[in-house]
């Protein structure tokens, strides 16, 4: 009986300690400990009931220890060698949410943001954004996650400093970290593929987009185009083009621009017209470039007639103040055009491709000058390529 009353006693000292553990403590060993402190507290025997001091006593001193060990040895791991300020920032938000419980000053995680060069600056940021988002849930009850302003500034750092994998999280809808991904998040990231020239890289944005349930944007297809272009995927620019179409999304004048000249390029006339009509629902007037790329589609077809009355209307509409753009057209058309187009062509169909440029070419020029248009063109250049002499 006696010790019975003891364990009551006990049991009466112990249970402020672990409801202030738990309301300290939101780790899960928290609450496991004090199950373990309830269950022992009701033990009948009086070995059990010292037994359970002894583990009781012992489990009270290791709760108050697992925590900040926790975060002393993930502060370790992620340490690496990250630079001196972000480090030092990092250290001082978690001892601000985890030992003063309270929340740091938003200066501090834009200050730790800006100052990021390394992927290890990135895992410690990663880690400053998942403790706050726990403070934020646990001791201030704000369960919505950071604005996607926050988002894409991390997406943008993770870019800059190389970290492409660790960009990639702030598309998961569902993660740790309280990102909103967004599709300017995304973004960020085809412009790190098209200026690396990676398309591989910028499936896996797409797929994450979708995975995600994020909307395709103007912006994105602008992007998707561009890097397909300059990749040379053709048939990846086919796929994504009826993905684009699907949802609904209006392309841009400069995506019309990228998809044609690529059509042009290609030699693939058939798909040429399609993209162009396509272009004329929504755009009345040519750009510059969906202009010449009509022109290099006629000249495909041994056209140069209608090749140089598309020509001449652009001409006659664009501004003066722009008519270098215009020679600098011309100079593609002559030198670099048909170098492109003859190596997408069969070894069969190279001979007599070169043959027929070689003539349609000049008999275009000549018919723009007969109307009187000044052209700025090099013929003697357009005999010198050797794509044409092949």
């Amino acid at each position: 009986m006696q010790f019975l009353q003891n364990s009551r006693r006990i049991a009466t000292v112990l249970k402020p300690i672990v409801t202030t553990e738990t309301n300290l403590r939101f780790f899960s060993s928290a609450s496991q400990i004090s199950r373990s402190f309830q269950w022992r507290s009701q033990a009948s025997s009086s070995s059990s009931v010292l037994k359970g001091i002894d583990s009781s006593s012992h489990l009270s001193s290791m709760s108050l220890l697992i925590p900040r060990s926790s975060f002393t040895s993930e502060a370790e791991k992620l340490a690496g060698n990250p630079t001196v300020t972000v480090k030092d920032l990092h250290d001082k938000m978690l001892n601000s949410v985890n030992v003063k419980r309270s929340m740091p000053p938003n200066a501090w995680l834009w200050l730790l943001i800006e100052n990021c060069q390394n992927q290890d600056d990135i895992h410690l940021l990663f880690d400053v954004l998942q403790n706050l988002r726990r403070f934020r849930l646990s001791n201030l009850r704000i369960h919505d996650n950071f604005n996607c302003n926050l988002c894409q500034q991390v997406a943008k750092t993770c870019v800059r400093v190389g970290a492409i994998d660790s960009g990639k999280k702030a598309l998961w809808k569902h993660n740790v970290h309280g990102l909103t991904p967004s599709v300017a998040s995304a973004h960020h990231l085809m412009s790190y593929a098209l200026e690396h020239k990676n398309s591989e890289l910028m499936e896996e944005v797409m797929q994450l987009l979708k995975t995600n349930d994020l909307p395709l944007q103007p912006g994105t297809a602008d992007l998707v185009f561009r890097i397909c272009h300059d990749t040379d995927k053709w048939d990846l620019l086919a796929k994504y083009s009826k993905k684009f179409s699907k949802a609904g999304v209006k392309l841009r004048k400069t995506t019309f621009d990228v998809w044609m000249e690529f059509a042009a390029k290609r030699g693939d006339t058939e798909s040429l017209w399609k993209v162009d009509k396509q272009r004329s629902e929504t755009y009345s007037q040519h750009t510059l470039s969906t202009a010449f790329s009509c022109a290099k589609g006629f000249l495909l077809e041994s056209k140069p007639e209608e090749a140089a009355a598309v020509i001449q209307i652009i001409c006659q509409a664009y501004p003066d103040e722009k008519k270098s753009a215009i020679s600098t057209e011309f100079e593609k058309l002559v030198n670099e055009w048909p170098v492109d187009v003859i190596k997408h062509q069969t070894d069969e169909d190279k001979k007599a491709l070169a043959a027929s440029l070689k003539s349609v070419i000049p008999s275009m020029v000549n018919t723009l000058l007969s109307s009187g248009l000044k052209v700025s063109v090099d013929l003697d250049e357009l005999n010198k390529n050797e794509a044409l002499l092949s």
